[in-house]
């Protein structure tokens, strides 16, 4: 998601605030064959809807590539909301001139008039003639524009194999491309071509990472929260659908389903079983989400679980926890360490939200030593003889309440809204 360190980069100056297109290019989705159209086509969908708050910007498709012809509208902001794209791997900022040499190579100099490259910078120039009638090759065009480029400007170096500055062209009927920058996208596959998932969603800042990198191999996700009014506060509320927000830059819309816990939860205190309460809670939440899922289309569920993180998080309690659901377990953090996470989390932007202070219910249950080998035998066996489990699990979720998150800080409610709610900030 970093801009590639260019010579334009490197000299303090881009060409993307004189552009008069954009570039996107496609991702690893290009190699799926029979997919491919369909894929297109989500991204092209996606793409649309981030354009439209910019009525001047035209769309035109073609193999591998998407333009927006910016007619004035802002190309710098454009960028860096496309480049959120899930499918979109990079963008060129792209000035464009007549087909005719003579325009090709004054539109070229300004190009480096805007990127001033610095003294020393190794430079090339790639021509490729899209338009067979076009009166000079690509090979020769290279050499007509670059000399005239390295006469204007002494300190450039030719390097044909490696340069700081390669100089494109893209010579069509009617038209040329000139560019070189590239602003790395987000890549994956195209939101919600791979299937839709529920994400556990906590204040913490693995799962929005989980959830980001879910949506990023195509995932269309759905958040679940689970919540324990009286001992959270509205503010930790507000945190969690803040960070729903943030991963909705990335989707357009996302639902929140927001799941009050309170009574589930309190059903494991006072039974003799401190140590097993965080793998008691952690497989209920599996319960409750399997059934959200099941209401919602979901085929699997997506966790923050990162391999030995915290006492849930052993392969033993992974284990115990995951037999609460047939669903498939989706965990992509689970070879990750924490570091790594955490860089993630900055760079989609979540980062600063997870680490606010707010407080987390959880801690008021969770003992000071809990097992991190739990018995999946006993477990069940306490699960059987709690007076009322699975009714509770079935209020839990006839009490949920589901918004519907967009970028632009409005929500909608479903019918369901619970008397009162405040959201829990981390899980165990």
């Amino acid at each position: 998601m970093r801009e590639r360190e260019t010579a334009a980069a490197a000299s303090g100056r881009s060409s993307i605030d004189y552009a008069d297109m954009l570039l996107l290019r496609f991702g690893e989705f290009t190699l799926k064959g029979k997919n491919r159209t369909r894929f297109e086509k989500t991204v092209l969908r996606h793409v649309k809807e981030l354009v439209k708050p910019y009525p001047k910007a035209v769309l035109s498709k073609e193999f591998g590539r998407i333009y927006v012809t910016l007619n004035g509208e802002p190309a710098r902001e454009l960028a860096e909301a496309l480049k959120n794209v899930f499918g979109i791997a990079s963008i060129s900022p792209v000035k464009v001139s007549r087909s005719e040499f003579e325009d090709i190579l004054a539109v070229s100099r300004t190009f480096l008039e805007i990127i001033a490259p610095a003294k020393g910078t190794t430079f090339k120039v790639s021509a490729r003639r899209v338009w067979k009638d076009f009166p000079h090759g690509s090979i020769e065009m290279n050499k007509l524009i670059a000399t005239p480029l390295l006469q204007g400007y002494p300190g450039l170096l030719v390097d044909v194999k490696s340069p700081e500055l390669e100089l494109k062209l893209e010579i069509r009927e009617g038209h040329t491309f000139i560019f070189c920058e590239q602003i790395a996208g987000v890549g994956g596959f195209p939101l919600g071509t791979n299937g839709k998932a529920m994400l556990l969603l906590s204040g913490g800042i693995d799962s929005p990472v989980a959830g980001w990198s879910s949506m990023r191999r195509g995932l269309e996700v759905e958040c679940v929260h689970f919540y324990s009014y009286p001992y959270t506060s509205e503010l930790a509320r507000q945190k969690v659908v803040d960070l729903a927000r943030v991963l909705s830059r990335y989707a357009g819309v996302i639902k929140l389903h927001l799941v009050p816990f309170t009574e589930v939860q309190t059903s494991f205190t006072g039974i003799g079983q401190d140590n097993l309460i965080i793998t008691l809670m952690r497989r209920a939440m599996l319960r409750i989400t399997t059934q959200l899922a099941e209401r919602e289309g979901a085929l699997a569920v997506v966790t923050g679980d990162s391999l030995g993180q915290v006492a849930s998080q052993t392969l033993s309690s992974m284990n115990a926890i995951g037999r609460a659901t047939v669903l498939p377990l989706l965990r992509p953090l689970v070879m990750m360490d924490k570091s790594e996470i955490v860089e993630l989390s900055k760079t989609i932007g979540t980062y600063d939200l997870s680490i606010l202070p707010y407080e987390d219910c959880c801690t008021l249950f969770v003992p000071k030593s809990p097992t991190t080998n739990p018995n999946l035998r006993i477990v069940e066996k306490i699960e059987a003889t709690l007076p009322g489990y699975s009714a509770r699990l079935d209020e839990a979720v006839a009490g949920t309440e589901t918004l519907s998150i967009t970028p632009y800080g409005d929500e909608k409610p479903s019918d369901v809204v619970p008397a009162q709610a405040g959201l829990q900030e981390e899980w165990f």
